[in-house]
């Protein structure tokens, strides 16, 4: 068992871009940068899609490869997201625990990353029609921590907060989760869950 889709969400469009709940996308394009990848807008899929190979490194024993992954960015609108995932799942018969879904998490701390695997959707949409529409919550999750707004002891609504840009000191440390989150994508993609989890939940 490996990860073979990574998915990453947030919500189409300029006006979206820059905001919390787009973590999922900054995370995309981060990784599809690093594997020299360009997206391509997929009608049938309703998102922007592209297969890559990454270098998948295993432990035991010594044996090094490439993995082919599918990466996916859902253009249908957070809470719409199910289509676009169980789209891709269908076409290349990916079942669920194949699949890594990366989102922002109001119940982590910017800085934060967290890997975890099925459970409830904690109240985000996108999890909620992924779940839908997968039939399961039997999937990965990478947690991008955004922080809370009863954290900053603002009257902000979560709605309004996640849909604006984070402070300045926000931003610099969910882009270093990010960095911590990439590095073990291949750990992910060669089956060895135990190993990222370690990596990615040590300090």
């Amino acid at each position: 068992m490996s990860i073979r889709l990574i998915v990453g969400l947030g919500n189409p469009g300029s006006e979206y871009e820059q905001t919390r709940h787009n973590a999922g996308f900054w995370l995309l394009d981060n990784l599809a940068h690093t594997l020299t990848s360009r997206w391509q807008q997929e009608s049938r899929f309703q998102g922007l899609f592209t297969k890559s190979s990454i270098f998948a490194p295993s432990v035991t024993p010594v044996v090094h490869s490439t993995q082919e992954i599918f990466l996916l960015k859902p253009q249908t609108f957070m809470n719409r997201s199910g289509l676009s995932v169980a789209a891709v799942a269908r076409f290349y018969k990916i079942p669920s625990h194949e699949i890594l879904v990366v989102h922002d998490e109001l119940d982590l701390t910017p800085g934060t990353a967290k890997l975890k695997k099925d459970g409830s959707a904690g109240g985000h949409n996108g999890l909620k029609d992924i779940s839908a529409a997968l039939g399961t919550q039997d999937y990965w999750r990478l947690r991008i921590g955004i922080g809370h707004p009863r954290s900053l002891n603002t009257q902000q609504g979560v709605v309004d907060y996640v849909l604006h840009r984070p402070r300045q000191e926000e931003q610099f440390l969910i882009n270093q989760a990010i960095s911590k989150s990439l590095n073990i994508i291949p750990l992910l993609c060669q089956g060895q869950f135990n190993e990222a989890m370690m990596q990615l939940h040590t300090d």
